[in-house]
């Protein structure tokens, strides 16, 4: 009999069958075997008894018993797991060790009880228990069942645990003790045919970056963690995912909060508020979370798409705050899958143009270069700037499709220019985010107007300050100074929209910095744009890098902007953007009215 069981429960342990199927058929089993014996096994995990199997005891019983402390007066069991030994109680009603437990097992027929420790490793991993009927001890048969039954519990609680720990390791962060990404995935999958309400929380840290090149990555990874803690104290551990970098998904059910996603989003917010020490650094965490509810009949694939759009919608237009998702919020994204679209459509049957806004001299008016435009021909035949598809930028495969076609083109022009004779300083052609990110960005370029046979004196690579000051999510400047170590020059674009920072020009430098037109078009007397733009203009001539005045419309403007030290500009006073053809005729136009200038700008 005792073989017949042993093959048994080796053959449940063999097929990995839940440790509490296992254990609950061997004290069936036993019971069996030896009539009139009531059989438990208790889990001990830090030092509290938990049930785990006990089939012919109450429920009342099993409840009482969890969670209490081992001890040496801990009744049978609880003493054999604090002793490490066999412990045999022949009297329940007199041990002292079961006077506070005496009138859990007396009521129910039960005066004696046997416990013996099972060990895995050194430590006490459960007991297994024999209940008498009477008055006694074990008998020789009764000590052969438990010897083999404490072996098989043992093996069977190691092999649990080894697959509780690969299963830790496989669904669990490592860095925040969080579950992560794999098991957010298994979890939302079983919500497919949730009937109780429910939804999903993104949380997206907003200055991860900032704080791993500021202080470095160990208070970048402080900072995840304090994120972690604090938005599982209000979502719960089990419910709060890390689901990688600097994102985390919170599911939200009725049961463990209100269902209110606005009232726990605004929570954790309120929550990062607060400063944290990250590597001996004070950092102020900052979010930006998007959430969504499951409506009826919506999939979790759904539910968590709509999350997403929200997230990227806050990202976009409420940074630091909650938005929920909300019919007609996909606007913005469909509009970009739409520009991607077009922009590819519109690369595959060439109808992608470059267009030429040029650079002049503010006190001649001397044509010395120009900046590359994008422009798109639509299928009616109508020509659109680029502001019209800058969505489609943000995607890296299309983004990189354009600047290539834009290369090839502009590399194709400058040489018809060079080879007609006309005096063309430099064209600039504008960069994305996306292809900064790309890699073999400077190996892309000058293989293009190697090809074309176009020096790159003759080239400025333009890079909006956004971008440039690190708001495209990474580090651009390695990528900065290979392209400057290739003989190409660098213009800082849109310079003064938001993101300026002087100083970062000394690590990082550039050749060129392009003042935003919303600073050319507050040029006026007393105004404090006009002693902003002196003095980046007296600063950069300082650092020895030209300035470009964009968006110039009036002759007061260009007046001002020279008074100012300004000697370079753009804009609609002077030219809007044209094609290859008319591009060519401003350069010999220009030439013709300034003969004999050889100064070069």
């Amino acid at each position: 009999m005792i073989l017949e069981l042993q093959n048994a429960i080796l053959e449940m342990i063999a097929r990995g069958e839940p440790l509490e199927q296992t254990i609950d058929l061997l004290c069936r089993d036993v019971e069996v075997i030896a009539p009139g014996i009531v059989c438990s096994v208790l889990a001990v995990r830090e030092g509290l008894l938990h049930p785990l199997a006990g089939p012919s005891l109450p429920p009342h019983f099993s409840a009482a018993v969890d969670n209490q402390p081992i001890g040496p007066l801990a009744g049978s069991c609880g003493s054999a797991a604090f002793l490490g030994e066999p412990v045999v109680v022949t009297d329940i009603a007199s041990d002292p060790r079961w006077s506070e437990f005496k009138v859990l097992a007396l009521p129910l027929g039960l005066v004696a009880c046997w416990s013996s420790p099972i060990m895995v490793g050194e430590r006490v991993a459960a007991t297994f228990a024999f209940y008498f009927r009477e008055n006694r001890g074990p008998n020789e048969t009764e000590r052969q069942i438990v010897e083999a039954c404490v072996h098989l519990c043992a093996i069977a609680i190691e092999r649990n645990e080894r697959v509780m720990e690969r299963d830790r390791l496989t669904y669990t962060d490592a860095l925040t003790g969080l579950p992560n990404r794999a098991r957010f995935n298994r979890v939302l999958a079983g919500l497919d045919n949730a009937i109780s309400p429910w939804g999903i929380l993104l949380v997206d840290i907003d200055n991860l970056k900032l704080a791993n090149d500021t202080f470095g990555h160990a208070a970048g990874d402080g900072l995840i963690q304090t994120v972690a803690a604090r938005a599982a104290a209000l979502g719960g551990p089990d419910s709060t995912f890390r689901l990688g970098g600097d994102e985390f998904a919170i599911i939200v059910y009725r049961d463990n909060a209100p269902n209110d996603l606005e009232r726990m989003a605004t929570d954790i917010l309120s929550s990062l508020s607060d400063s944290c020490n990250c590597a001996g650094h004070v950092v102020f965490p900052k979010a930006t979370i998007g959430g969504a509810l499951a409506a009826e009949g919506e999939t979790p694939d759904i539910v968590l798409q709509n999350a997403d759009l929200a997230l990227y919608h806050a990202k976009e237009r409420s940074r630091g705050q909650y938005v929920q998702f909300a019919d007609g919020l996909g606007t913005a994204i469909t509009r970009r899958f739409r520009a991607i679209r077009d922009v590819g459509l519109a690369l595959a049957q060439a109808r992608i143009h470059a267009y030429y806004q040029p650079i002049v001299r503010l006190d001649t008016r001397q044509v010395v270069g120009f900046e590359a435009l994008a422009r798109m021909r639509t299928q009616s035949g109508d020509i659109v700037s680029a502001a019209h598809f800058h969505e489609a930028t943000k995607d890296a495969q299309v983004a990189a499709e354009l600047t290539q076609c834009m290369l090839e083109q502009v590399a194709r022009d400058m040489r018809g220019w060079l080879d007609e004779g006309l005096a063309l300083q430099h064209v600039g052609v504008n960069l994305s985010a996306a292809d900064l990110a790309g890699g073999n960005l400077n190996e892309r370029i000058c293989a293009v107007f190697a090809d074309a046979g176009v020096p790159l004196k003759h080239v400025i690579v333009e890079v909006t300050e956004s971008v440039y000051f690190g708001q495209g999510g990474f580090d651009i400047g390695d990528e900065i100074r290979q392209l400057r170590a290739s003989g190409l020059r660098v213009a800082l674009d849109d310079f003064g929209t938001g993101f300026a920072s002087l100083t970062h020009l000394l690590t990082v430098p550039v050749d060129i910095i392009k003042i935003d037109k919303s600073f050319t078009d507050r040029l006026r007397p007393r105004d404090p744009a006009a002693f902003i733009v002196e003095g980046v203009i007296d600063i950069a001539r300082k650092l020895g890098i030209r300035v470009v005045a964009e968006g110039i419309e009036e002759n007061a403007q260009a007046a001002q902007l020279m008074d100012l030290g300004c000697a370079l500009g753009q804009g609609y006073l002077f030219s809007r953007a044209v094609d290859c053809d008319a591009a060519a005729v401003l350069l010999r136009h220009s030439a013709q009215m300034h003969v004999g200038t050889h100064r070069r700008a």
